[in-house]
Formats: C-alpha cells, sequence, structure tokens
C-alpha cells in the first residue's frame, strides 16, 4: 500500500482540524486561554498541540519521499492564525503524488535526538511519523472538547465519501 494514501488521511485530518479551530474561533470563549490550555501540566498547550500536528504532517510527508519541507516559525497567537498554518501544510501536502514516495524503503532518515540512529524511511513514517501526528490532532481536539467548543467524533473523523 502506498504511503501517498496515508498522506491523503492526514490532508484530511488536517481539514477536520481545521473545522474544529472554526467551532473554537465562533465559540464564545476566551480565545487566549484556549490557547493556552493543557490536559497536563507536562504536556503541550492547545496553541502547540496544532502546530507539531502540522510540523509532524509536512516533516513525515517531506521526510518519507526525500524532500524539504517549508519552515514555519511558530508565531501563532490567534485560531486564526493556527488555521492559516493548518491550511498551509494541507496545500503543501497536494505537491505530493504516490511516485514521491518510491524508494521509501532504502532511503534512510536520522534525527539529532535519535543519537546517530536510523530507520527506513517508510518506518519513520510508519513507526514516528503516523504515532505523532494523531497524538497531537486528538490532543487539540481533546482540549478543544476539554474547553467547551461543541465538537464531537463526527467532527474528529470528517465526511466520509458513503454513497
Amino acid at each position: 500500500m502506498s504511503i501517498h494514501l496515508f498522506v491523503l488521511e492526514i490532508q484530511k485530518m488536517l481539514r477536520n482540524l481545521d473545522g474544529c479551530l472554526d467551532k473554537a474561533a465562533a465559540s464564545e470563549l476566551d480565545e487566549r486561554a484556549l490557547l493556552a490550555s493543557q490536559l497536563a501540566p507536562d504536556m503541550f498547550p492547545l496553541v502547540r498541540q496544532v502546530q507539531v500536528a502540522c510540523d509532524t504532517a509536512k516533516f513525515a510527508a517531506a521526510r518519507t519521499a526525500g524532500k524539504d519541507a517549508p519552515s514555519h516559525t511558530d508565531e501563532e497567537q490567534t485560531i486564526a492564525e493556527l488555521r492559516r498554518r493548518v491550511a498551509d501544510v494541507a496545500r503543501y501536502l497536494d505537491g505530493f503524488s504516490a511516485a514521491d514516495f518510491a524508494g521509501a524503503e532504502e532511503r534512510r532518515v536520522s534525527l539529532p535526538r535519535w543519537e546517530g540512529k536510523s530507520m527506513s524511511a517508510r518506518e519513520y513514517f510508519v513507526e514516528h511519523g503516523l504515532p505523532n501526528f494523531f497524538f497531537h490532532v486528538t490532543t487539540a481536539y481533546a482540549l478543544l472538547r476539554k474547553a467547551g467548543v461543541q465538537v464531537g467524533k463526527r467532527d474528529y473523523l470528517g465526511q466520509m465519501p458513503l454513497r
């Protein structure tokens, strides 16, 4: 199965996250407090959860395909700014095709914190990229839900191609 199919699912989840953020923006909640909210003291606040979800998405695709990812400055301070970042990353992922992931078994990925170790790009995507992406998207969803934003499982899963 092509990694590109998973990239398409990441794009869908980014759109779903955007929809949840849209509902947050439309709520009566204190935006600043919402963006600073955390599930636990040792976890990132909402703003950082969204930033990391975006970073994980772009790096998972880029590193697996052997490409460079765009840079983001992590300066978002509003829901509107976070939504723009989500949209930017989703657009970036539009530029990938199934052919970009050919050779992922042979391509190696190594990160500084891995202390000289590496894994195949396919292993990186499956073992590191996907789980981290879903962790941060789910945590962002949980923070929104905990704060009282009217989101539910359908918002998280998004529309399905039922006919």
